[in-house]
């Protein structure tokens, strides 16, 4: 039996172990954070066993893919590449939209995000351009040009619905590049490219964007605001469908810009009710936190079981709880890092880093945005919010780590052993002799 649980769960013990935990963690969170889906929906237990559902679901995907030998991801480049592009360029022009962000496709009742795909499909073309073009002094220049290629075709498209998935995606593209050994000054001149457009791109969401008014503040004129709201969506042009999320994102930066202390009387709860109420929950922590299932603010923050569960997480299990969540992506990342030194061949490095740096820059960007250290935007914490195309898809790039961990040769050891002296040898001139061991040729895993 033990031998049949172990064939099934291959790779690397310690993914293996920060993934359970991470599920763990997401039950009990998702369970206590979902008031709002159980006020909706009239059922305590539905809202649960559906996430339960989605990571079983992702369980499956993700056992699939450990057993899959990571030598087949290089076949899969280009078509994911393509099918990514096709996926964005769909929802951009007939995408259904929710929370004012079109970034969903429906296919009957199944409702899935192709950002979330499209961030993998990225991460592979990059890993595969970098390890096709490594030279014994880095990655040849040629390198820097067909990654930008490959980005162009993604971020942009991703950058018009969900600029933060966009500005995330760019920095882990930007870190597999130096892991890369992409030339610093190719990398140095994109960076200031970068900041040169980062800059064009603020001016013109401070000078084009409205930021959203306070809806109380015209109540008397709902019925006109609604007529208004209904002629510009006829009216809306390629060009809008670009532009309109600067409202949003005006509203979001002036809001984090804006450094004044709040006394409690000046609060808008309405206006800002998912930062004032996280702020109330870390507050209301007492450090050692209430215990899972005890938080109170839950029922009044409307995403409080995806983008702001770090919140709910400190309320019920305290900062030692919110400390050791944090620790386990970190773990994610160096057993991967331990993972990638091993490997062989520079592909399966570099595909295992992308991903994790992935993973973990998405986690920590969550847990800034929850204690207030980032403007909010919608980024899930990875494997513990309640989600349904992000929690398949981060369950599958944990499962392609695990296949590296799994199948991956390994790079070739120099072990220095001590030859046996006679016992007229001299003590003072100690001899050894260095055999090559070929560890891939070994039971145990990589990353162990």
């Amino acid at each position: 039996m033990s031998n049949t649980i172990g064939n099934l769960f291959k790779g690397d013990k310690g993914i293996w172990m920060v993934f359970f935990f991470l599920c763990i963690v997401s039950i009990v969170e998702v369970y206590s954070a979902s008031t709002m889906l159980t006020y909706k929906g009239g059922s305590y237990i539905a809202p649960i066993l559906k996430h339960i559902f989605l990571l079983g679901l992702g369980l499956t995907a993700m056992v699939v893919t450990a057993n899959i030998n990571c030598g087949y991801f290089k076949v899969l480049t280009p078509f994911m590449l393509f099918g990514a592009i096709l996926l964005l360029a769909v929802v951009f022009f007939i995408g259904s939209a929710t929370n004012g962000a079109q970034r969903w496709i429906n296919i009957g009742p199944i409702q899935f995000q192709p950002s979330e795909i499209a961030k993998g499909a990225l991460i592979l073309s990059t890993a595969q351009i970098l390890s096709s073009l490594q030279t014994e002094k880095g990655a040849d220049p040629r390198a820097f040009r067909y990654i930008l290629w490959a980005s162009a075709g993604i971020i942009p498209l991703i950058m018009s619905e969900n600029l933060s998935t966009a500005a995330l995606l760019s920095a882990v593209i930007l870190m597999m590049m130096f892991i890369g050994r992409v030339p610093m000054k190719q990398i140095g001149k994109l960076l200031g490219t970068v900041v040169i457009l980062g800059a064009f791109m603020l001016s013109m969401i401070m000078v084009f964007g409205h930021a959203e008014e306070n809806p109380k503040a015209d109540k008397q004129n709902l019925t006109e605001l609604v007529q208004k709201e209904n002629k510009e969506k006829k009216e809306k042009t390629i060009m809008g469908s670009v532009f309109h999320r600067f409202d949003t994102w005006k509203g979001r930066i002036e809001k984090f810009l804006d450094g004044k202390e709040l006394t409690p009387k000046d609060v808008d709860l309405d206006d800002d009710a998912q930062e004032s109420y996280a702020k109330v929950a870390i507050a209301t922590s007492n450090v050692v936190g209430k215990g899972p299932g005890n938080s109170d603010q839950c029922d009044f923050i409307s995403q409080a079981f995806s983008d702001f569960i770090y919140a709910i997480i400190i309320e019920e299990m305290g900062i030692e709880g919110a400390f050791g969540v944090a620790m386990l992506y970190i773990i994610l990342l160096f057993r991967t890092g331990r993972i990638a030194s091993r490997c062989e061949s520079s592909f399966p490095a570099f595909l295992a880093m992308g991903l994790a740096l992935l993973l973990v820059t998405q986690a920590l960007f969550n847990m800034m945005v929850a204690v207030g250290l980032a403007p909010v935007t919608g980024q899930p914490l990875p494997l513990i919010s309640r989600g349904g195309t992000s929690t398949i898809t981060n369950c599958i790039y944990i499962g392609v780590i695990l296949s590296i961990s799994r199948s991956a040769k390994r790079k070739q050891e120099l072990v220095v052993e001590p030859m046996p002296q006679s016992s007229d040898a001299s003590e003072s001139s100690p001899i050894s002799t260095i055999t090559n061991t070929d560890n891939a040729s070994k039971t145990d895993n990589a990353g162990e």
